[in-house]
């Protein structure tokens, strides 16, 4: 079974302290052991080095060339009982390993002779058994031809030992009291490390798209997690925001589809009980269901192309004219003008408005521009305007009729949404006419504006990307 994420934290980050710890510790304890252990070889040292000196003292005239005979008279009991203590014991051997003087306190104990002594390696130092205890022992030859005598000063241990294993509990216990608190720590720092995103984790699970309006508390984070807890609610934020257009628009859709819904089934309703004996009911009734009928395919259309230009990715962009299509959409809705006995005007320019995007989108979107200005405008003109703008490449609708109040321009864009609500019912439409609009100018990577027309009424103006004519000329 897989461990948490705060546990394996927690393991990792307690494991690499217990390592560290050790190894520090080991490191320390071998290093205090060679100070005490070169301390006692400095001590044993010292020791032999006097002796060497008294013993040179004893005849002045070889101090310059001694030799192992004129010191040898030197090396008695007597004369060695000079360096002898409770931590000290002085032996002098012949080449051959026997004893010429040792000092009382060895006793009936002798120190055995070094078979690795030799006249290249005249010093040595080694620890052996004695009488039951650890003793260091140096060896010093002195040599001179086939003379010579083996100088063995020696130390016991016990004190040395007792601090080391004294030093050695005391670093386990200091050791083992950290490694308890490492490890304890450990998992206090990661659960207090994953609190958040346990918090963050318990937040997402019990979020529905009925608790968007849930956010974690970050006030007082300034770290990887509060900014993980930023992120988080940005997120909450703009799926919050998503829901509702989503929500709205589904209200919207539904009470726009309620009525002509209604219509055909009241009067499908009409045809089956009177459609055999009124010919003006059964006229009426097919012309009605016809029409709203049509209402309806306009809906669905309109909800087919907004969901088309919502998925930018998927439209095929190529260099067009903006001119030519708003020459296009003109044409297009002439036939609506004339009726209306509206004049349709148009200003505009040809080589500078070059842009990049989807042909039946762009026409769509001046065509909406059109239709919405005619629908909505009972005598004199529509004027349809382009040019350029540095980067940009716009085209203008402006018409002669009541025009959009100031406290409505920032919302004629929403879908279903109609300024003018007391004739809603009157002109007709599907209320997605501008959304539709402005998602087409959002995909081409343009924008859309309302505002008043010098004309009196209103001007919608749509905003896109313009491409350098130059580059476009040879295609």
């Amino acid at each position: 079974m897989s461990l948490s994420f705060k546990w394996r934290i927690a393991a990792a980050y307690a494991s690499l302290l217990v390592v560290v710890l050790i190894a520090t510790s080991g490191l320390l304890f071998s290093r205090f052991r060679a100070i005490l252990y070169d301390q006692a070889r400095q001590r044993v040292n010292t020791t032999v080095h006097e002796i060497v000196q008294a013993a040179r003292s004893t005849d002045p005239f070889a101090s310059q060339d001694l030799t192992v005979e004129s010191i040898l008279p030197f090396f008695t009991s007597a004369n060695l009982e000079t360096w002898a203590s409770p931590s000290t014991f002085v032996q002098v051997d012949t080449l051959a390993g026997y004893p010429i003087a040792r000092t009382s306190n060895l006793g009936g104990i002798r120190i055995p002779p070094n078979a690795n002594l030799s006249s290249a390696h005249d010093t040595a130092y080694r620890t052996i058994a004695f009488d039951g205890h650890s003793v260091l022992v140096e060896d010093r030859l002195l040599r001179s031809g086939s003379s010579g005598a083996i100088i063995h000063v020696a130390e016991p241990l016990d004190a040395l030992e007792r601090t080391l294993a004294a030093t050695r509990d005391t670093i386990a216990l200091v050791l083992f009291g950290a490694v308890v608190a490492v490890i304890v720590l450990s998992f206090a720092i990661a659960s207090r490390a994953i609190a958040p995103i346990a918090r963050l984790s318990r937040a997402m699970r019990e979020i529905g798209s009925d608790r968007l309006d849930r956010r974690l508390d970050v006030a007082r984070r300034d770290d990887e997690i509060g900014e993980l807890m930023r992120s988080f609610n940005d997120l909450l934020a703009r799926l919050e925001e998503a829901f509702a257009r989503e929500r709205q628009f589904i209200s919207d859709a539904s009470h726009e589809l309620k009525t002509p819904l209604t219509s055909i089934n009241a009067n499908a309703q009409l045809l089956l009980r009177w459609g055999d004996r009124d010919e003006r009911v059964r006229i009426e009734s097919l012309e009605t269901i016809e029409h709203e009928s049509a209402t309806l395919a306009e809906m669905v259309n309109g909800m087919l192309t907004l969901a088309k230009a919502d998925r930018g990715d998927a439209i095929p962009k190529e260099p067009l004219s903006l001119a030519h299509v708003a020459q296009e959409a003109l044409r297009s809705c002439a036939a609506r003008a004339a009726e209306k006995g509206l004049a349709l005007e148009y200003d505009g320019t040809d080589a500078s408005t070059i842009v990049e995007g989807d042909a039946h989108l762009l026409r769509q979107l001046v065509g909406n521009l059109i239709e919405n200005a005619i629908k909505f405008t009972t005598t004199g003109h529509v004027r349809v305007a382009l040019g350029a703008d540095g980067a940009h490449a716009w085209v203008e609708v402006h018409d002669t009729g009541p025009g959009i109040p100031d406290e409505e321009l920032g919302r004629v864009f929403e879908r279903f949404y109609r300024a003018d609500k007391a004739r809603s019912r009157d002109v007709p439409g599907t209320g997605l006419g501008l959304a539709i609009v402005r998602s087409i100018a959002r995909v081409h990577g343009g924008t859309v504006e309302a505002r008043r027309s010098p004309d009196g009424g209103a001007c919608i103006r749509a905003t896109l990307p313009r491409l350098d004519p130059t580059l476009t000329a040879d295609s």
